[in-house]
Parts: C-alpha cells; sequence; structure tokens
C-alpha cells in the first residue's frame, strides 16, 4: 500500500481512494466518487478504466491521452442526485491542469448497478 494523497482530492491514499476503482476491487457508489476516479484516472493515464466506466452508447472505440498533460487538481462545484437511490447524476466541475482548466457538468447514469460517465458540457 503507498501512502501517497489522491490526485482526486480527497483527504485519503491513493490505494484507499481511487486506486481501489482503479484495480477493479470496488466500483464507485456514487457519480461524484465516479468523476472523481476518472480525474484520477486522467492523472494516472488510465484509458482503460475511463473506457471501462464510459457508458456504452457514448463510449468512443479508443482513448489517446496526451501523456504531456499535467493535471492539477479537481474541485467539485456542484452534485445533483447520484447516490444510491438515483438512476442518474450529475457532477460540475473545475479540473485544472498546467496552463488552463476545464470546467463541465457531467452526466451519470447507472448500467447493471454500477455508475458510467455519459457525456458532459463545458461551461467556459
Amino acid at each position: 500500500m503507498t501512502s501517497r494523497t489522491c490526485p482526486c482530492g480527497l483527504p485519503r491514499s491513493y490505494d484507499d481512494c481511487c486506486g481501489r476503482f482503479h484495480a477493479g476491487a470496488a466500483a464507485a457508489p456514487t457519480a461524484e466518487l465516479l468523476m472523481r476516479s476518472r480525474y484520477c484516472a486522467f492523472v494516472q493515464g488510465d484509458a482503460g478504466y475511463l473506457l471501462r466506466t464510459w457508458h456504452p452508447r457514448t463510449r468512443p472505440e479508443r482513448l489517446d491521452l496526451d501523456p504531456r498533460t499535467r493535471w492539477t487538481g479537481l474541485e467539485i462545484l456542484d452534485s445533483t442526485d447520484g447516490s444510491a437511490f438515483h438512476a442518474t447524476g450529475t457532477v460540475t466541475f473545475r479540473a485544472s491542469y498546467r496552463g488552463g482548466s476545464l470546467h463541465e457538468r457531467s452526466r451519470f447514469e447507472r448500467v447493471d448497478g454500477a455508475w458510467v460517465y455519459v457525456d458532459g458540457d463545458f461551461l467556459d
């Protein structure tokens, strides 16, 4: 187990936070935690996890991540629904990278009980 702090911004180690989702040991129980784990997958360059957690009807065939992008932080600005009691949810966030940021409202749905990313709207 590693003691480095998880890039998603929660005060936990990577292994105890998003690492367990990336490894397949658990599934994100909320849309917000899935969003955090997906951000962390961008930080880690884990295209496989991103594709596995993308809704089948909107998922691209492949995902080419730019290894030069340096993600520097995630700020969750708002979330609606997305709990264990919902079938859909949204998460509005700002993901910062060296040289700028991405501001998006992402939509999530459950597929076979698991949260997946559907799509999003850029807000800036």
